[in-house]
């Protein structure tokens, strides 16, 4: 599972959706799906121009986690 840090590093940097979107060219209803983490896909582009806003890498954007299920073992 991919999981989206964007709310994370937006909270950090005190910056908000719109400001982004400004920033970035972006729609902003696009930026509110990937904050939400409700989108299943992201072009490299787009990755490319909220990192660069951002000041941030890849890698700190999003991030690969196990989505295995607690079963008791």
């Amino acid at each position: 599972m991919i999981k989206v840090h964007l709310s994370r590093l937006l909270g950090e940097k005190r910056m908000k959706i719109s400001e982004l979107a400004k920033e970035t060219g972006l729609h902003r209803n696009g930026l509110t799906r990937l904050y939400n983490e409700e989108t299943d896909g992201i072009k490299f582009d787009t990755l490319e121009k909220v990192c660069k806003a951002l000041n941030c890498d890849i890698s700190d954007l999003i991030e690969i986690v196990d989505n295995k299920k607690d079963d008791g073992q």
